[in-house]
C-alpha cells in the first residue's frame, strides 16, 4: 500500500502538542527541554495534548488503561522496529522462511547452509544459520558419540586415541566460517556507521535546540529548518536502544520549533486534516491486513505502517485524537491476538511433537533391553533403532523449555542401547581377535616350513596345521582375506615343491623297487658254506648291496619285510651268539629307518630303547632284593632251588640289559654323524 506523505514541514510533527505554559516560557526554559521528554514519550503514544495538570492526570489515567490492554502488542511492534532500524538487512530476513530444520539430515543441513551463506544480504538468514548450526551439531554430536562407543567396544590398544574425521563435517565449518567472517565485517561496519550517525543525529537536536531564537531572521531560521529536517533523513541507522529516545526527542524539539513560530490556525488545520487522512488511510489498510490469512505477512506489514505513523505523519485534530489513535491499537491488538493464536498452535505443534519424541524414545529403551543372541537379529534390532532415529528428527520441534531435556533423554536411550548392543559384539571380537592370535600362529608355522627339504618330517605337520586351521572359529573381517592368502600361499609352496621333488624321485624309486624284487630272487637261493667267518662276510655284503639300491615307493616298502625275513632265517643257521644275532638285526632295521628320512621313527625308537633299559633295570632291582631276602634268613645255610632261580634270571636279565644298551649306544652313534 503506498501512503503519500506531506510535503511541508507539518508532516514529520510528532502526535503531541505542547503545552500552552511551555509557550510562554523563554528560550533559557526551553534549553531544559531534554529533563521534561520524560512526558513527551507518555503522550507520544497516544496522540493526546497536554492542556493543563487536572486534565494531564485524568486523560493519563485513561491513556494508561488503553496502553495496558494493548501494550504488548505495540511492545511487539516497537521492539521489531527498533531492531530493524538499526539493521536495515533485517527487514529482508522474512522474505526466506524459517524451516524446522530439526527434520533435516545432516547432508541437507550442510546443503541448506551452503545455499544460505552464498546470498549478498547474509545477515537477512542470520537466524536461519544459527537455526542450521544448532541442528547439525546436536546431531553431529549424537553420530559422534555412536563412533565413539564403536570404537570403545573395538579397540583393543588401551593407548590408541579415539579420532573421527568426518568430510561433512568439514564442508560444514568451511562454509560456517564463510558466515561467520561476513558477519563480522557486517558488525564491524554496521558498529562504525551506528556510532557516527548517532552523533550527527544527536547535533541535529542540538541544532534544533538553538532555532528558538528570536533575534534570527524568520525566512533564514526556516531555511535552517529545512536543512536540518533533510540531513536527519539522510543521517542513517542508530543503535537500537537509543532508538526511541532520540526519535522522540527530536520530534519534541520540532513541535516546539512550531510552536515558536506562532502558526495561524488555518494553516494548523490543513496539516490536521492532511495527517487525519493520511491516518484513516493506514487504519483501512490495516481493516483489510485483519483479515489476511497470512499472519505473519500481516504483522511485518504492520510494522511498516506504525514506522510511518510514527516517524513521517504528524498528529491530527484534538477531537480526533483518541479515536483515531484507539482504533489504530485496537486493530493492531487484533493482529497480534491472531498471531498469538498461530503461536499456541505452533506450541501445540511443538507439544504433539514432544509427545511423539517421547514415544520414539520408549521405543528404543524397550529395544535397549530385548537380549539377542545371534548376529542376524541384532541386524534387525540395529535397523529398527536406526528407523526410529530417524523418526525422532523427523517429527519436528518441541517447546524450547524441553528441547534439551528432549534431547539428552534420545542420546541416553541410543547410548543404552548401543552399549547392550556393544557388549554382545564385544564378545564375539575376543573370541575372534583370540582366533586371529591362533591363525596368525599358524601362518608363522607354516612360512617357516615352507622352504623345508625334509619332506617326510615336514609333510604330517602341513597337513596337521591345516586341520588345525579348519577346527578354529572366524576372525575379524578386516583381517580374514589377508591372513587366508598369506596361510595358503605358504601351504601351497610346500607342496608344490612336494609334488615336484616327488615327480623326481618317483623314477629312481621304481628302478630301486626293481632292482631289490630281482635281488630278492636271488638272495632266496643263496646257500652258507658252513664257514662262520665266510658266511657272516657274506651276509654282510648282502646287506649293503640291499641299501646300495636305495628307497622304494612308500606304497612298495612291503619289499623291506621279505629281506629282512630271509636276514632272519640265514641268522638262525649261523652259530652266532644271541647279542651278535640281535645286533645285527637291529643295525639292519635302523639301517632301513636312516635311510627312510623319517626322524621321528628315530625318535620313537630311542623312547622305546630308553624305557625298555629302565624296565630290565628295574626287574633287576627287584630280583636282588628278593635275593637279599632268602640270605638273610637265619636258617638259611645253603641257596635253596628258588634262589638259584631268582639268581639266573638276574643273569638273563643282565645280558639283555647290555643289548639295550648297546642298541641305543648305535642308535646314538647314529645321530652323531
Amino acid at each position: 500500500m503506498y501512503l503519500e506523505t506531506p510535503s511541508l514541514s507539518f508532516g514529520l510533527l510528532n502526535t503531541n502538542l505542547i503545552h500552552l505554559k511551555m509557550l510562554e516560557e523563554k528560550n533559557d526554559n526551553l534549553q531544559e527541554a531534554d529533563g521534561k521528554l520524560e512526558i513527551a514519550n507518555d503522550a507520544a503514544q497516544t496522540d493526546t495534548p497536554i492542556e493543563d495538570s487536572a486534565t494531564e492526570n485524568d486523560l493519563q489515567n485513561v491513556t494508561n488503561t488503553t496502553e495496558t490492554d494493548h501494550q504488548e502488542a505495540l511492545d511487539a511492534i516497537t521492539s521489531s522496529n527498533a531492531a530493524e532500524s538499526e539493521d536495515e538487512t533485517l527487514k529482508d530476513r522474512h522474505d526466506i522462511p524459517l524451516q524446522d530444520y530439526d527434520t533435516f539430515s545432516l547432508d541437507a543441513l550442510v546443503d541448506e547452509l551452503k545455499k544460505l551463506v552464498a546470498l549478498d544480504k547474509v545477515m537477512s538468514v542470520k537466524d536461519h544459520i544459527e537455526e542450521i548450526k544448532k541442528s547439525f551439531l546436536l546431531q553431529f554430536s549424537h553420530l559422534l558419540d555412536e563412533k565413539k562407543e564403536e570404537f570403545n567396544a573395538s579397540n583393543q590398544d588401551p593407548n590408541e586415541e579415539f579420532e573421527y574425521h568426518s568430510p561433512l563435517k568439514a564442508k560444514f565449518d568451511q562454509y560456517y566460517n564463510v558466515f561467520r567472517e561476513k558477519r563480522n565485517d557486517h558488525f564491524k561496519h554496521l558498529q562504525t556507521n551506528l556510532k557516527s550517525n548517532l552523533e550527527n543525529r544527536l547535533a541535529i537536536v542540538e541544532e534544533l535546540k538553538e532555532l528558538i531564537n528570536p533575534q534570527e531572521n524568520i525566512k533564514d531560521t526556516l531555511k535552517h529548518f529545512n536543512d536540518l529536517r533533510e540531513r536527519w533523513k539522510n543521517a542513517g541507522p542508530i543503535p537500537k536502544d537509543k532508538y526511541n529516545h532520540v526519535w522522540n526527542n527530536y520530534h519534541f524539539h520540532v513541535e516546539n520549533f512550531y510552536d515558536y513560530l506562532h502558526l495561524d490556525r488555518e494553516a494548523r488545520d490543513l496539516d490536521f486534516k492532511y495527517n487525519l487522512e493520511q491516518k484513516q488511510k493506514i487504519i483501512v489498510r490495516v481493516e483489510e491486513l485483519v483479515n489476511e490469512t497470512d499472519i505473519s505477512k500481516s504483522f511485518r506489514e504492520l510494522q511498516d505502517l506504525h514506522r510511518i505513523w510514527k516517524e513521517d505523519i504528524g498528529p491530527v485534530s484534538k477531537e480526533h485524537r483518541d479515536a483515531i489513535w484507539n482504533r489504530f491499537s485496537e486493530l493492531t491488538k487484533q493482529i497480534h491476538d491472531k498471531r498469538e493464536v498461530l503461536f499456541e498452535g505452533q506450541r501445540a505443534n511443538e507439544q504433539k511433537n514432544l509427545e511423539t519424541k517421547k514415544e520414539i524414545i520408549a521405543k528404543i529403551e524397550v529395544l535397549a533391553t530385548e537380549k539377542v543372541n545371534a548376529h542376524s537379529q541384532w541386524l534387525v534390532q540395529i535397523q529398527k533403532v536406526e528407523a526410529l532415529r530417524n523418526d525422532f528428527f523427523a517429527a519436528g520441534k518441541v517447546p524450547s523449555e524441553v528441547n534439551e531435556e528432549t534431547w539428552a533423554a534420545f542420546k541416553t536411550a541410543v547410548r543404552n542401547f548401543n552399549s547392550f548392543k556393544n557388549s554382545f559384539y564385544k564378545d564375539i571380537k575376543k573370541d575372534q581377535n583370540d582366533n586371529l592370535n591362533k591363525k596368525m600362529a599358524l601362518v608363522a608355522k607354516a612360512k617357516e616350513l615352507q622352504e623345508s627339504t625334509d619332506f617326510v618330517a615336514t609333510t604330517p605337520i602341513m597337513k596337521q596345521i591345516q586341520e588345525e586351521w579348519k577346527q578354529i572359529g572366524h576372525v575379524p573381517k578386516k583381517y580374514s582375506d589377508k591372513i587366508w592368502k598369506e596361510f595358503k600361499d605358504a601351504c601351497n609352496h610346500y607342496f608344490d615343491k612336494l609334488k615336484e621333488q616327488k615327480s623326481e624321485e618317483n623314477v629312481d624309486e621304481i628302478t630301486a623297487f626293481d632292482n631289490k624284487k630281482a635281488y630278492l630272487d636271488t638272495l632266496r637261493a643263496y646257500q652258507l658254506t658252513g664257514d662262520h667267518k665266510t658266511d657272516l662276510d657274506a651276509i654282510k655284503l648282502h646287506i649293503e648291496t640291499w641299501k646300495a639300491f636305495g628307497k622304494v615307493p612308500f606304497s612298495r616298502r612291503h619289499i623291506e619285510g621279505k629281506f629282512n625275513k630271509i636276514l632272519d632265517a640265514l641268522f638262525e643257521k649261523l652259530s652266532l651268539s644271541k647279542k651278535e644275532t640281535e645286533m645285527m638285526r637291529f643295525s639292519n632295521r635302523i639301517d632301513s629307518l636312516s635311510g627312510s628320512n623319517d626322524t621321528r621313527k628315530l625318535d620313537n625308537e630311542k623312547i622305546f630303547l630308553m624305557r625298555k633299559i629302565e624296565e630290565v633295570q628295574n626287574e633287576i632291582f627287584q630280583l636282588e632284593n628278593n635275593i637279599q631276602f632268602f640270605t638273610n634268613t637265619k636258617n638259611a645255610k645253603k641257596e635253596n632251588s628258588i634262589v638259584l632261580e631268582v639268581r639266573k634270571n638276574i643273569a638273563i636279565h643282565k645280558e639283555s640289559l647290555e643289548v639295550w644298551k648297546e642298541k641305543l649306544k648305535q642308535l646314538r652313534n647314529l645321530g652323531q654323524e
